[in-house]
C-alpha cells in the first residue's frame, strides 16, 4: 500500500504540474519550456526552509510559491516581448541557466542535491495523510482553473490568444494578462514543487532537466491542450503505463526500452490520429479554422 500511495502521490503531482502548465501553454498560448524550473524553485525553496527555519510547511511551500511567480515575473518580463521561438529559446536558456546555478552552489547541495529535510509527519499514517493532501490540491488546481477559464477573464485570455493584435486593437494590454498568466502556473508549479520536497525529502538538479519539460508537455498534449481535464488523463496515463509495465518483471534490459518505445508511439498515433489530444475537440477546432 506504501508503494501505491506514493504514486498516487506523484500522479497528483503531475496533475498540478500539467493543469498548470496548460494554463500556460495551452489557454494562453504561451510557448515556454522552463515550466520545470519554476517547479524546482518551489522544491528548494520549500527544502532550505525546512532545514534552516522553523516555519510551518504551509508557510515554507507557499513562500516557494512565492519565489517561483517572482522568478517567473523576471523571466517574462523580457521574455514575453517577443513570442514563438525566441520565446521558446528565451526559456529554455532560463531553465539551463538557473540549473547551472543550482548545481554550483553549496548552498543547494550542488549537483549531489538537497537532502537532510526533516520529515514533518511520522509514522504509518504519513503516506496517506500526503495522499490526501495531493490529491485536495490536484482537484483544486483543476478546478480553479476550470473556473478561471470559463468565466469573463477566461474569454478574454482566449481572446488574446487567438487574436492578439485585435485584442490589443480593443483597448487591452496583452502583456499584463501574459504577466497574469504566467505568473499563476508557475506559481501554481511552485506549490508542486514544495509537496514534492517535504514527502521525499530529498531534491536533485537532475529532476528538473529538460526531460522533465517534455514529460509535462507530452502529459498535456496527449491528455488534450486547452480543455480542463486533459492533463489529468495525460498525468495519469503517463505515470500509470510506467508502473504497469514493472508489474510485467522484465529484465531492466528490456523494460527502460519499452518504456521509451512506448511513449514514442503514444505521441506518433495521437499526432496522426487526435492531434487535438484525447479529450480535445478537434471537430470544433477544424469548424473554427473553416476546415469542414
Amino acid at each position: 500500500m506504501e508503494y501505491l500511495g506514493t504514486i498516487g502521490i506523484l500522479i497528483a503531482i503531475y496533475i498540478i504540474l500539467a493543469a498548470s502548465y496548460n494554463l500556460v501553454i495551452g489557454y494562453g498560448g504561451l510557448a515556454t519550456v522552463a515550466h520545470p524550473i519554476f517547479f524546482a524553485i518551489g522544491a528548494y525553496v520549500s527544502g532550505l526552509l525546512a532545514i534552516h527555519t522553523t516555519l510551518p510547511p504551509p508557510v515554507s511551500v507557499l513562500v516557494g510559491s512565492g519565489c517561483a511567480m517572482l522568478a517567473s515575473l523576471l523571466l517574462a518580463a523580457s521574455a514575453l516581448r517577443v513570442s514563438g521561438d525566441y520565446l521558446l529559446i528565451a526559456s529554455l536558456g532560463f531553465q539551463l541557466g538557473l540549473l547551472q546555478l543550482i548545481k554550483n552552489l553549496a548552498f543547494t547541495g550542488g549537483p549531489g542535491g538537497l537532502g537532510g529535510i526533516p520529515a514533518t509527519i511520522v509514522g504509518p499514517s504519513r503516506t496517506p495523510v500526503y495522499l490526501a493532501i495531493a490529491v485536495v490540491l490536484a482537484i483544486a488546481t483543476v478546478f480553479a482553473i476550470r473556473a478561471l477559464v470559463r468565466g469573463p477573464y477566461g474569454r478574454a485570455i482566449t481572446a488574446m490568444r487567438d487574436e492578439e493584435l485585435a485584442f490589443s486593437a480593443l483597448g487591452r494590454n496583452a502583456m499584463s494578462m501574459k504577466l497574469v498568466i504566467f505568473a499563476i502556473g508557475c506559481g501554481i508549479a511552485g506549490i508542486a514543487g514544495g509537496i514534492y520536497t517535504f514527502y521525499f525529502q530529498y531534491i536533485s538538479p537532475d529532476q528538473f532537466e529538460v526531460l522533465q519539460s517534455a514529460a509535462i508537455l507530452t502529459m498535456v498534449v496527449l491528455g488534450g491542450m486547452g480543455t480542463a481535464f486533459g492533463p489529468v488523463v495525460g498525468a495519469v496515463l503517463l505515470l500509470a503505463i510506467p508502473q504497469a509495465i514493472t508489474f510485467l518483471q522484465l529484465p531492466p534490459s528490456i523494460m527502460a526500452p519499452m518504456q521509451g518505445i512506448i511513449f514514442t508511439l503514444l505521441v506518433l498515433v495521437f499526432l496522426f490520429l487526435r492531434p487535438a489530444g484525447i479529450l480535445g475537440d478537434t471537430g470544433r477546432r477544424r469548424r473554427s479554422a473553416g476546415l469542414t
